[in-house]
């Protein structure tokens, strides 16, 4: 039997992102119907996906789902902010179509943003799953120290701009709710593009509030070959693209903004790394006269960088050769 929303409690707005991943859709729409936080509003975004998930979502037959298709394909960060401005939720939460949420994901976080105004989100760490769903022990863990979350205790950090934007300890589109209210959702650049969850982590920091953070794993990060992480890292010369450029992008504006001026050093690095990987993707993709200014920028700016360097190189040698070394 259905169970119905809870009026004492606020409602949450909880956005599913989906493209073309119907085998692993029901997972993560499942994860969120059976939140023990029953107050809640379901956002299927699709981004006109070849395999249309529509009858995925009404098999569910739970009136909490809203499901909306875009005619064309807009991309990822488009399509979840779209969605989270439609929200009508207090609270607003992103859940990746691949993802699993634990039933209570919501029930755990959502009460410290109730009981606290000057937090703007709540959060905490996560697993990390193969494509068959089985526990990563080890890639768990790595990815708990890599965000600096295992230096975490439980407890209100604020501000948060350093465990934030700094070391992106939160993980927005995967274990996040957030304060609506705090965020103007119309500030979203198309130019932040796959970075759009560490954007809207800049402007859930930006102004000084706090962030609660809960050390448990109350969700599942799935790693496969098809997720944007993996695709950017490797194979995929567009996807390295688009990183490179939302990476210039952002780090820019990080950097420009006042009240950051104490990581402007670290920014700049990043910013200078986004370069040299825009550069990468550029020269994948044979655009090699196009990728060698932004190697000759970071070179005049930076002290020796051995994959800047080297990426550089290989854009002066024979297409053969470079060709071989970069897809290795």
């Amino acid at each position: 039997m259905q169970l119905k929303n809870d009026p004492n409690q606020p409602l949450v707005s909880v956005i599913i992102p989906t493209y073309n991943r119907s085998n692993y859709l029901k997972e993560a729409i499942t994860s969120a119907v059976n939140q023990t936080y029953k107050n809640i509003e379901i956002i299927v975004s699709d981004d006109a996906s070849s395999d249309n998930p529509q009858e995925i979502v009404e098999s569910f037959q739970d009136p909490r789902i809203r499901f909306r298709r875009n005619p064309k394909n807009v991309g990822i960060s488009l399509n979840v902010i779209s969605a989270f401005q439609q929200a009508r939720g207090k609270y607003v939460a992103s859940l990746n179509d691949d993802d699993i949420w634990n039933k209570d994901l919501l029930e755990k976080l959502v009460p410290q943003l109730d009981a606290n105004p000057n937090l703007v989100i709540a959060f905490s760490d996560h697993y990390i799953m193969d494509s068959d769903g089985k526990i990563d022990d080890a890639a768990t863990e790595e990815n708990t120290q890599r965000w600096k979350r295992d230096q975490l205790t439980q407890r209100v950090y604020q501000p948060f701009y350093e465990i934030g934007i700094v070391h992106q300890a939160v993980p927005s589109a995967v274990a996040t709710v957030i304060r609506k209210d705090a965020i103007e959702w119309n500030d979203f650049p198309p130019q932040m593009g796959p970075f759009w969850d560490l954007y809207l982590t800049y402007l859930a920091c930006r102004n000084g509030g706090g962030a609660y953070y809960c050390p448990e794993r109350l969700a599942r990060y799935r790693v496969h070959s098809q997720s944007e992480s993996m695709i950017s890292g490797n194979v995929n010369d567009q996807a390295k693209i688009r990183a490179g450029k939302a990476g210039i992008f952002c780090y820019r504006k990080f950097m420009e903004d006042e009240r950051l001026q104490e990581f402007k050093g670290y920014f700049q690095e990043k910013w200078l790394q986004a370069h040299t990987t825009l550069a990468i993707g550029l020269m994948r993709s044979e655009q090699v006269k196009e990728a060698r200014p932004y190697l000759l920028h970071v070179l005049r700016q930076q002290k020796f960088n051995f994959r800047t360097v080297a990426a550089f190189v290989l854009s002066l040698a024979p297409r053969p050769l470079a060709r071989k070394l970069l897809a290795s």
